[in-house]
């Protein structure tokens, strides 16, 4: 399975399933292989071996959820096997298309690249390859979340946190949480999830409470134009929020967080408490806890 022969290891599976019915392990590992089965037999039918890449991590996203609904406890070495198994197959689609002349179509294969070989635990091979991919198309959220997955993975906790409050400011709906690994990282998910969080909410609560619980402290300095741009934004949720129809659960989590960087740039540029004061006064009323939290 590890090597990507999944047929084959299919067949070995089934002959040792008749004298062991009764093996916890073997028949999670059955049920694992009776959701792959038939997407690799049919694999062969897809053209195009990006469109085959895409298949895999798609598939895999939908396994994890299939896990999580089995009787069986989850057993972690079947799951690295599966991992390795279907992420070296992507790797293998992928590396068909490294040559890509068009710049944004390089950028993406680098960054699924990168992604193969960290789920296949190679950090520094994933990191230059995010790398290549950031330079080649700079500012992609997913891009940046992944490198900073792969920094806390290769023990560079400070460049993990810098780039992961990069990320989720940049854009935390593009960001998977499926396919970042790190301790760092999925620690503080699971926190935000023992808060009942979830989906696409959970993902604008991240740069909140990664401030707040000391996770996301390694901060840069915003250019004079990027503040604007953050102003601008602060003006636009406000208002947006006093619509009654407005998606409120993802509004309030992003304007917290645009208030914190606001208030780090006045901070770092030691403007006037006046500033900082009134974003804090607005910060309050749009969310008391969090206020009394990120006061402390």
């Amino acid at each position: 399975m590890k090597k990507g022969d999944i047929l084959q290891a299919n067949d070995i599976l089934n002959q040792l399933l008749i004298d062991a019915l009764d093996n916890e392990r073997i028949q999670f590992a059955v049920n694992c292989f009776s959701f792959w089965i038939n997407i690799i037999r049919q694999l062969p039918s897809i053209e195009e071996p990006y469109a085959k890449g895409e298949t895999l991590l798609s598939e895999w996203i939908s396994f994890l959820s299939y896990v999580e609904k089995q009787k069986y406890t989850p057993d972690d070495h079947i799951l690295y096997c599966f991992r390795c198994g279907i992420f070296s197959l992507a790797l293998d689609n992928y590396y068909q298309l490294i040559n890509a002349t068009d710049f944004e179509q390089r950028a993406e294969i680098s960054r699924k690249i990168g992604l193969c070989y960290k789920k296949l635990g190679e950090y520094e091979t994933a990191r230059d390859c995010l790398i290549e991919s950031n330079r080649l198309k700079p500012g992609v959220a997913s891009v940046i979340a992944e490198l900073a997955d792969c920094y806390a993975l290769c023990g560079e906790d400070r460049k993990a946190k810098v780039l992961f409050r990069e990320a989720f400011f940049v854009d935390a709906q593009r960001i998977n949480l499926c396919f970042l690994d790190s301790e760092l990282i999925q620690c503080l998910i699971r926190k935000i999830e023992d808060k009942g969080y979830s989906g696409d909410a959970l993902k604008e609560w991240i740069p909140v409470y990664g401030q707040i619980f000391g996770v996301f402290t390694v901060k840069r300095m915003l250019r004079p134009q990027e503040a604007s741009k953050i102003k601008q934004d602060i003006y636009a949720c406000e208002n947006e929020l006093k619509d009654p129809s407005c998606n409120c659960r993802l509004l309030e989590p992003r304007l917290c967080n645009l208030y914190f960087w606001i208030i780090d740039y006045y901070t770092m540029n030691t403007e006037d408490n006046y500033k900082i004061g009134e974003i804090l006064t607005r910060l309050k009323i749009l969310d008391p806890v969090i206020y009394e939290a990120y006061s402390k």
